[in-house]
């Protein structure tokens, strides 16, 4: 309790079915020029953009759509974007979406203030000046990208997702409003629920887990485990989208001040090399790299098993470490998950680049058992 922590937050966060009207009067309140409103397409057909920029009209906020971020966005999807703003005199961004819109306005937002190409901005605390003022409204719930001082934009040209930790691009106001939540389809809350269940996991075991982050942790993942199985099979289900919602609001804010893992290191490489969602590829390697952390703490990985519902009263330690391995896994079938890489499209071929990428990615300093080259392609192998 004696050690010195410096804790990353949004200045303010809005949780909670119907905050979205909040946000606007947050929004009226800066009293600035225009708005760039980053999101996609299939948000902005499906109506739920037009939830928000209805209200924005309503008090006369000017703004401009930009819809063409991609899944995995990419460095394109992030010069487009900035274009836009600049053409347009924004001085304010909207985010709406999951992870992708969430990265690609950040990542808008530290060009419009720092200047470069994003290429410059990979790794840690690389840019100067605070991007442009961002809110973030989230729809899945899931990467937590509105509440962290991380972003991951893809480099098309090497098929590498680069992975930004900066403490310039943390959003100003945070939304997580569980109504835009409802009726995702099944397959996307279930990807998006387990990359929440990832986080919080990786988080509680990472090297820089603390005592803050480790409740945080806990508390997001017996969330997760009381309320995804019913978010993914009843997609009306409010309260099932609010527990999941913060869910992966606190999961974010754990991992966002302690760090990720090899899971995510690992799992970057099948985004950047066959453009597989993100939360997918977690969801599939969670159980895999986490089998390979076992012995580095057994003791979180039976709190984890308990934090899941299991019952480890009469288990060793041992076998209650294990457990927590076969609880994420049976929720993970549960929702639907693919049970390995190769049905993401993995090839063995390509596994000593996507391990050596992966060795060199920031997430993996933080796993809590060190990782060799042999160690890497073998976790891919088991994977399969």
């Amino acid at each position: 309790m004696l050690e010195k922590r410096r804790i990353y937050l949004p200045p303010l966060s809005l949780v909670g079915p119907g905050v979205i009207v909040d946000l606007v009067e947050e929004i009226k309140d800066q009293d600035g020029k225009k708005v760039l409103v980053v999101t996609d397409k299939v948000l902005n057909e499906l109506g739920v953009v037009g939830k928000i920029t209805d209200l924005m009209d309503q008090k006369s906020i000017n703004y401009v759509v930009f819809d063409e971020v991609k899944p995995n966005p990419t460095c394109a999807n992030v010069n487009a974007g900035l274009k836009v703003f600049k053409e347009n005199n924004c001085d304010f961004i909207l985010t709406i979406g999951g992870g992708s819109p969430q990265d690609c306005g950040k990542a808008i937002g530290i060009l419009a203030t720092n200047g470069g190409d994003i290429k410059d901005y990979e790794g840690i605390h690389i840019s100067k000046k605070k991007a442009t003022t961002i809110a973030a409204i989230n729809t899945t719930a899931g990467t937590a990208s509105e509440v962290t001082i991380n972003y991951v934009i893809t480099d098309e040209e090497r098929k590498v997702k680069m992975v930004m930790v900066d403490k310039n691009c943390l959003v100003s106001i945070a939304v997580n409003d569980p109504e835009l939540m409802l009726n995702k389809p099944a397959a996307l809350t279930a990807a998006t629920g387990m990359d929440a269940l990832t986080h919080a996991v990786e988080a509680y075991v990472s090297v820089g887990a603390f005592h803050w982050s480790d409740h945080m942790s806990l508390y997001a993942i017996q969330l997760i485990g009381e309320s995804l199985r019913d978010a993914v099979n009843e997609g009306s289900n409010l309260e099932a989208r609010s527990k999941m919602a913060w869910a992966q609001f606190i999961a974010g804010q754990a991992f966002s001040n302690c760090g990720l893992g090899f899971v995510h290191s690992a799992a970057h490489q099948l985004g950047g090399l066959y453009n597989t969602p993100h939360g997918v590829a977690n969801a599939v390697l969670l159980p895999h790299v986490e089998r390979f952390n076992l012995s580095s703490c057994p003791e979180k990985f039976a709190k984890i098993a308990q934090a899941m519902g299991v019952d480890i009263s009469a288990m060793s330690e041992q076998e209650a470490a294990e457990s927590a391995l076969d609880a994420i896994s049976q929720l993970s079938k549960d929702v639907g998950i693919p049970s390995g890489i190769k049905a993401l499209g993995a090839k063995e071929e390509d596994f000593v680049l996507m391990a050596e990428n992966a060795l060199a990615d920031v997430c993996t300093g933080g796993n809590p058992k060190s990782v060799c080259l042999e160690d890497a392609i073998e976790i891919y192998k088991s994977s399969m």
